[in-house]
């Protein structure tokens, strides 16, 4: 197939890492954009070794709108018309009651979960009408199906990405650009670490006794949503580990 213009946010770890292998491994262009820019280079260092891919990085902050709108409009020309459009950039923090949360807790996540993705649509999707194509994929969670004790801010920021990408389909019907949303379960990724603002001991015990989903497993995932011929939309896709049968019940080893 023609290369795809793909661009990520959150790309410096986790899943917006191991989706820009993917689709680089498939040949395909790839702009990375985080705001780690240390960790961002050595994963772009890393596709270029591996992969011979053509990559180009951003920093960015999907929180600052102004920032996102200058970087989408200073592309390079070969990477300016974006195919693909994978809202990744997302966080949680604490596992407080909503009456509890600090609120630097709820800036971070309605900041980067909701008004993030917000900010990069509102600046990707015009170009993409005008080109006649695209696809936006977003990455929600099956938090944004559920809810569960200690993540009502974060539970609701993901199920506003739900209705952004409902909403996003409904704006953009009769044309060309499909939206899609992939919404993982239990993955292993610096997730939990985020959240407990870098207590590894209990970010680990997430983990412990059982499989959770890899960031492999959800970029696969993307990639072949991304890549199904153009009259075919799969609008949401839930993606979880076998273990797991809903956000809160996931078999351990006992």
């Amino acid at each position: 197939m023609t290369p795809l213009t793909v661009f990520i946010t959150g790309a410096s770890s986790g899943i917006g890492a191991a989706s820009a292998h993917a689709f680089a491994r498939n040949r395909h262009r790839v702009v990375m954009c985080a705001r780690r820019s240390d960790k961002l280079e050595a994963v772009a260092a890393q596709l270029r070794a591996e992969h011979a891919a053509i990559v180009h990085t951003v920093e960015l902050d999907v929180r600052d709108a102004n920032a996102v709108e200058r970087a989408v409009s200073s592309l390079p020309p070969e990477f300016a018309d974006v195919d693909v459009l994978i809202n990744n950039a997302g966080l949680s923090r604490a596992l407080d009651p909503a009456y509890a949360n600090e609120v630097r807790h709820i800036d971070d996540m309605v900041d980067t979960n909701v008004k993030g993705v917000l900010y990069v649509t509102r600046a990707i999707v015009p170009g993409m009408l005008e080109r006649g194509r695209g696809h936006v994929i977003n990455l929600g969670s099956i938090s944004g199906r559920e809810v569960y004790r200690g993540g009502t801010v974060y539970c609701a920021t993901k199920h506003a990405v739900l209705a952004i990408t409902r909403g996003l389909k409904m704006d953009l019907h009769g044309t060309p650009i499909r939206v899609s949303t992939i919404d993982p379960g239990l993955t292993e990724t610096d997730f939990s670490l985020v959240r407990f603002e870098g207590d590894a001991a209990r970010a680990e015990k997430a983990y412990v006794g059982t499989q959770p989903l890899r960031p492999d497993d959800v970029a696969e995932a993307i990639l072949w949503v991304a890549t199904r011929p153009p009259h075919v939309d799969v609008t949401e896709l839930v993606l979880m580990p076998t273990v797991q049968s809903s956000v809160s019940m996931v078999a351990r080893d006992s």
